[in-house]
C-alpha cells in the first residue's frame, strides 16, 4: 500500500534560501564597521552586572576542545538530524537531545540558517564546559552593499569570547544564544580559503573526503544560504538540516541547489576551528574565567585545504570554473567527485533508488506553505502592490525580506530541474551499458516512469485559498506549475501557488493591477540563477518591456515524464497510469 505523505506544502521546502541574519551595512573604515543590531560582547555575555541564575550559568570546565569533544558534537548533530523535529525549538527540546533536561524552564531556541550552526555549536559547548568564541563583527573586502553577498568576499575586525571575567561572574547562555541570533549572518560564512585580513574567521575550508566532511560540517551556499552535514552516506550521499526564518528545520542531500562560486565568496564545505582557553585561571569550585579563547590557525588543521575552490590537481587552476577534480583517473563533474569522494567505495547507482529518493526528498517538507501562510497572517496580500521592484528580490530588507520567497523558490526549480536531468542521465547511462549503473532490467525508461508515477502519486500538496478553503493538487500538478509561483508576497495565495485556472482563481480578491503585476513577473519566475549583483528595482511598465535584468523568455524544461518519451506518459511498464497532472481539489475548510 502506498503511505501518502501529506504534510501542507510538503514539496518546496527545499526551494528555500534564507537570507540569514540581519542586513548589514558595509563600512569600508574596520574601525566604524558596525553589524545592525549590534549586540557587543559586553552587553550580551558578560555578566559582571548580574548575577547569572543556576540553570544559564555557563561554567568552562575544560579549557579546549578534544578529539572526543568533536565526536560527541557529530553525534548530537546526527541525533537531531535523523529525529523527526520540525522546528528548532522542537529539536533541542526533544528526546533526541541528552542534554534538554538540564535547560532552565521556559527557555525557547531559534535559528535562521546562518545561525544553525552557531547555536548548535554555542549550546553544545555550553552543555559541556568547553569554551566558545565567534565572529561578531566582518566587513568586507572592497566595497558592498551587503555584506553577505559582497563580491570579494569579507575579513573578521571583532571577536567575542565566552568566558567569566572574574571568578563566579559566569556567561548567561540564553544571552549568548540571544546574541548570537543579533549579530550572526551568512557573512560570517563568505571569505576567501587563504585569509590575508582581519582575525581568524571560525571556519576553514576542508579537503573533500570522508574524513573531513562529517555530521557538523557546515555548507555555504554563497547565495545566502547555510546548512550543517548530519551524515554522510556509505554511498556518498550528503545528509543536511537548515533552518528558515520561522524557526522551521527541514532536511535534504547535498547537490546543485548548493552553487559554486569564486573562491573570495567562499561556498562548499567549512569546518569549525578548535578553540581553547588560553592565560586562564581556574576558580575554586574547578571552573575557569579569565584569559582568552584562541581558535587553531592553518598550520593546526591536517584537514584544510582549497581544493574545492580550484580543483585536486597540482599546480592549482588558477580559475575556478575550470578546475578538474579527478578520480582514478577520470575527471569527473565536480558534484559526482564530492560524492565520489566521501563514499565507501565507489559510488554505483541504482537508478530506481535514486529517482525514489529525489522525488522523495522534494516532497519531504513543508516549508513554502509556511512561509506563504506567514504574509497572509501579517496581511501582506491586503495591502496595495508597491510602485516598484526592491533594488535586489534576492537580498533586501524588511516585508519584502521577510515575506517574498525569490531565492527559495529558485532553489526548489532547480531541484526540480536537477532531477530530470539525472533521470535522463540514467537512462543515457544505460544506452551506454556504463559499469556505474546498477540496473539488471530491459526497459529503464519505463521502470523510471514506473517509480517516478509510484513517489508523484503518493505526495499530495496543500495550500490555503483566500476563502480559507484547505486545496490539495498532486505532485505533477505542483511540479507543472513551479515556474508560475508567485514569489511576491503582496499576491493573493492562488498567485502564490501558481493558479490558471479561472475556477481556482475565482477566490482571489487581487484586481487589475496584481494581476498586472504577476503577469509582468513571468520572466523574473523563469530564472533559475540568483543575482545578487542586478540592480532590480523594475517598475510594472519596465517588467512589461522586458528591462535587462529582468529575467528570461523560457523557463527550463522538468517534464520527466515527457523526458522519458511520450509513449510512456498513458502507460507504463507494469500497465498502471503515469503520473497524472491531477487538478486541484478542495478537501476541507481551515478553520
Amino acid at each position: 500500500m502506498v503511505r501518502l505523505r501529506t504534510w501542507p506544502g510538503a514539496v518546496f521546502a527545499l526551494g528555500m534560501a534564507c537570507a540569514c541574519g540581519p542586513v548589514l551595512a558595509d563600512t569600508p573604515d574596520p574601525a566604524a564597521a558596525t553589524m545592525a543590531p549590534v549586540a557587543s560582547g559586553g552587553e550580551t555575555i558578560d555578566p559582571q552586572h548580574y548575577q547569572t541564575p543556576d540553570g544559564f550559568r555557563w561554567r568552562i570546565t575544560k579549557t579546549q576542545w578534544s578529539e572526543s569533544d568533536e565526536r560527541a558534537f557529530g553525534e548530537f548533530v546526527t541525533a537531531i538530524g535523523e529525529s523527526n523535529c520540525r522546528t528548532f525549538d522542537e529539536c533541542l527540546k526533544g528526546a533526541w537531545n541528552i542534554y534538554r533536561a538540564s535547560d532552565p524552564k521556559g527557555m525557547f531556541f531559534y535559528a535562521d540558517c546562518a545561525d544553525l550552526p552557531y547555536a548548535l555549536r554555542a549550546y553544545f559547548a555550553w552543555k559541556n564546559g568547553l569554551p566558545f568564541s565567534y565572529a561578531s563583527g566582518v566587513a568586507a573586502v572592497g566595497r558592498s552593499n551587503d555584506l553577505r553577498y559582497s563580491r570579494y568576499g569579507n575579513y573578521v575586525y571583532k571577536r567575542t569570547d565566552v568566558v567569566a571575567p572574574v571568578e563566579g561572574a559566569f556567561p548567561n547562555g540564553r544571552s549568548v544564544l540571544n546574541g548570537i541570533n543579533n549579530v550572526i549572518s551568512s557573512a560570517m560564512f563568505r571569505f576567501a580559503p587563504s585569509q590575508t585580513r582581519g582575525e581568524l574567521f571560525d571556519f576553514y575550508p576542508v579537503e573533500i573526503s570522508r574524513e573531513a566532511i562529517r555530521p557538523g560540517t557546515v555548507i555555504y551556499d554563497p547565495n545566502g544560504h547555510v546548512a550543517v552535514v548530519y551524515s554522510v552516506d556509505d554511498d556518498g550521499r550528503i545528509r543536511f538540516i537548515d533552518t528558515h526564518p520561522d524557526n522551521s528545520l527541514t532536511r535534504g542531500s547535498y547537490g546543485k541547489r548548493f552553487v559554486r562560486a569564486s573562491a573570495p565568496m567562499g561556498a562548499g564545505f567549512k569546518n569549525w576551528r578548535p578553540m581553547k582557553l588560553v592565560g586562564g585561571q581556574q576558580g575554586a569550585d574547578g571552573t575557569w574565567y579569565g584569559g582568552r579563547v584562541v581558535v587553531a590557525p592553518d598550520s593546526e588543521l591536517p584537514l584544510r585545504s582549497d581544493e574545492q575552490f580550484f580543483g585536486t590537481e597540482m599546480p592549482r587552476a588558477t580559475q575556478w570554473m575550470g578546475a578538474p577534480f579527478v578520480y582514478k583517473g577520470e575527471r569527473l563533474d565536480y558534484y559526482d567527485y564530492v560524492r565520489q569522494a566521501v563514499a565507501k567505495g565507489d559510488v554505483v547507482y541504482d537508478p530506481v533508488m535514486e529517482t525514489r529518493l529525489m522525488v522523495r526528498e522534494l516532497c519531504d517538507d513543508h516549508y513554502r506553505a509556511q512561509s506563504i501562510d506567514l504574509a497572509v497572517k501579517a496581511g501582506l496580500n491586503n495591502r496595495a502592490q508597491p510602485s516598484r521592484l526592491p533594488d535586489n528580490i534576492y537580498g533586501t530588507s524588511g516585508d519584502w525580506e521577510t515575506y517574498s520567497t525569490p531565492s527559495r523558490d529558485a532553489r526548489l526549480k532547480t531541484s526540480f530541474v536537477e532531477l530530470k536531468d539525472q533521470i535522463v542521465r540514467f537512462v543515457e547511462m544505460a544506452k551506454t551499458g556504463d559499469d556505474k549503473l546498477d540496473y539488471a532490467g530491459t526497459d529503464i525508461a519505463g521502470d523510471l516512469a514506473a517509480v517516478y508515477g509510484e513517489e508523484a502519486a503518493a505526495c499530495k500538496v496543500s495550500y490555503t485559498a483566500s476563502n480559507g478553503e484547505v486545496r490539495e493538487l498532486g505532485f505533477e500538478e505542483a511540479r507543472s506549475r513551479v515556474f508560475d509561483f508567485s514569489f511576491d508576497p503582496y499576491h493573493c495565495p492562488e498567485l502564490r501557488w501558481g493558479a490558471r485556472d479561472p475556477a481556482e482563481l475565482a477566490t482571489c480578491p487581487d484586481g487589475e493591477t496584481k494581476r498586472a503585476w504577476y503577469d509582468a513577473q513571468q520572466r523574473l519566475r523563469n530564472q533559475v540563477e540568483r543575482t545578487y549583483d542586478v540592480r532590480m528595482g523594475f517598475t510594472l511598465g519596465q517588467l512589461k518591456a522586458a528591462a535587462p535584468g529582468s529575467g528570461q523568455d523560457d523557463a527550463p524544461e522538468t517534464d520527466v515524464m515527457a523526458a522519458l518519451s511520450a509513449p510512456l506518459r498513458g502507460t507504463l511498464a507494469d500497465g498502471g497510469p503515469a503520473a497524472p497532472d491531477e487538478p486541484v481539489r478542495a478537501v476541507s475548510t481551515a478553520p
